[in-house]
């Protein structure tokens, strides 16, 4: 199989896995906040995408949610369930995701949405598709015009820099949404269900496989470090550079 077929697989097999788990029942296991949550189907679906690409990509590195590690020239980041707590509440808004990234960046990303039966799969040299059909290409539309995808934690608004900054982005735009799982948001941008996509301090296992969709999809997906925050913003190119802006507009 090639990376495109094993990503699609990947996420395909733990999310069903997950799914049932799930109708079974699961207990809420706490990490770092009554927020921050984990379930047996996270460690279980990490332990399937870690076991098949071991035995698949031997030689690439891999880095899970869950603890996954091991190096390699090329990185595979995997997120086995991605909005656990909506998961874990009912709220069918969580995904599974793989991202294949290189010393330039995400390379492959690929998204399985179980509630509607959704699996992107794209990247830098692979036209993004949904359940194989190819996704328009990203036209440039202004932020003032479309959505912004985002998550703020109520903890960081002590971040006074951090605060103004997401404040002068968010506000140019037409309108929010905040739902709680970055890969099924930025699958969503490379559909053009949302705008743009807007968050601070993601972990790659969160940005490289919905990164990746959005560049298969003819957008932007970067990276703004400024006052103390790494900014990961994904969309068509003309909304991307106005968020950007107003990012920096704020200081």
């Amino acid at each position: 199989m090639d990376d495109a077929e094993v990503a699609a697989s990947l996420v395909r097999q733990a999310g069903t896995l997950a799914a049932g788990m799930l109708a079974d029942g699961l207990e809420t296991h706490y990490k770092t906040s009554v927020s921050d949550v984990v379930s047996a189907a996270d460690h279980a679906a990490e332990a399937l995408i870690v076991s098949r690409l071991t035995e698949l990509r031997p030689d690439d590195g891999l880095v899970g949610e869950e603890g996954a590690a091991r190096p390699g020239e090329r990185t595979w980041y995997i997120d086995p369930v991605d909005g656990t707590y909506n998961f874990l509440s009912g709220l069918p808004y969580w995904c599974s995701a793989v991202g294949l990234a290189d010393a330039d960046g995400p390379v492959l990303g690929s998204v399985y949405f179980p509630a509607r039966d959704e699996l992107w799969i794209g990247g830098r040299d692979l036209p993004t598709t949904l359940n194989g059909t190819p996704v328009r290409l990203l036209a440039d539309t202004a932020l003032e015009q479309i959505s912004v995808a985002t998550y703020f934690h109520p903890r960081h608004l002590r971040d006074e820099p951090r605060v103004a900054s997401w404040r002068s982005a968010v506000a140019r735009a037409a309108t929010v949404r905040m739902l709680g799982s970055a890969s099924v948001d930025l699958a969503g941008v490379a559909t053009g269900r949302v705008g743009v996509f807007l968050q601070a301090n993601l972990h790659p296992w969160d940005w490289v496989p919905g990164a990746a969709l959005v560049l298969g999809a003819g957008g932007t997906a970067t990276t703004l470090e400024y006052q103390g925050n790494r900014w990961q913003i994904a969309g068509n190119d003309q909304a991307v550079a106005e968020t950007v802006a107003a990012l920096q507009q704020a200081g």
